[in-house]
């Protein structure tokens, strides 16, 4: 047979497949950073290194391509860095499929040593092949070594003209404050409930979430608090019977004072 039978395309998940492509995706819930970007793209105030934190899965290294692919935007109408990304650039597909030559990204929770940051050092000084700048993507920065930081240090300091950072790190807390001091950083935060598409959860997952909240019989019992209650001297049983109960104060209300007999009689009359 001369047809050729087309294979299927091969299963994505879907936090792969549904990634956002450009800034327009990431106005919803990330518009500070994005109106900070745009002003600086438009003024030519581009910084030399940015840090971007958050929590797992809140977009920082797809956050790093787009800013990467932003950086190297070109053509054949523009050929500067620019935000608006709606048409795809020269180097958009490279760098968004992460194969491209000039935009370099390391795990640093696999290379945490000295020797990987010398290798940066090293090819710092040639400049870029194909692309405007030369782009280093370090992902969990936070797991670098204090003498790689410190290896790091004077060339994220002073870069050449064509080399920028973007470091990724879901802990700020472990990056020394030198290393701080000399990016632009951004706080990704996750999306809020009300922004997304699917405000209102369907009928299964509220009576799921209705169900966790039931205490279950294997689930440890939970202490009683008492509360403050008005006296119940009444109330209060004792060995002589029910009558005598009732006369029988508790220990607060007998600290009380009491008034004499004699003025209780002469009131009465």
């Amino acid at each position: 047979m001369s047809d050729e039978t087309q294979k299927p395309a091969a299963y994505r998940v879907l936090a792969r497949k549904y990634r956002p492509k450009d800034f327009s995706d990431l106005m919803v819930g990330q518009e500070p950073m994005v109106r900070t970007l745009t002003n600086a793209f438009e003024t030519g105030r581009i910084a030399q290194a940015y840090m971007l934190t958050g929590v797992r899965g809140v977009g920082k290294t797809t956050t790093a391509r787009i800013l990467a692919r932003a950086l190297n935007y070109k053509t054949a109408e523009i050929d500067k860095p620019t935000i608006d990304l709606r048409m795809p650039g020269e180097h958009c597909q490279a760098i968004m499929e992460g194969r491209h030559v000039d935009v370099i990204e390391m795990d640093a929770a696999s290379h945490t040593g000295i020797d990987d940051i010398r290798e940066i050092i090293e090819q710092v000084r040639y400049r870029p092949v194909s692309a405007r700048f030369k782009v280093y993507m370090i992902d969990e920065v936070h797991m670098l070594s204090n003498t790689a930081f410190n290896a790091m240090l004077k060339t994220l300091e002073e870069p050449p003209e064509y080399l920028k950072f973007v470091l990724a790190t879901t802990d700020p807390q472990k990056v020394p404050v030198t290393v701080l001091s000399r990016c632009l950083q951004f706080n990704l935060r996750p999306m809020a409930p009300q922004t997304s598409s699917a405000s209102s959860p369907p009928s299964w997952a509220r009576k799921a979430s209705r169900s966790s909240r039931m205490r279950s019989p294997w689930s440890p019992a939970r202490p009683r608090v008492r509360r403050a209650t008005a006296c119940r001297c009444s109330t209060r049983r004792s060995p002589m019977g029910r009558a005598a109960s009732r006369s029988m104060p508790c220990a607060p209300c007998s600290a009380l004072p009491t008034a004499p007999a004699s003025s209780i009689s002469s009131n009465i009359s």
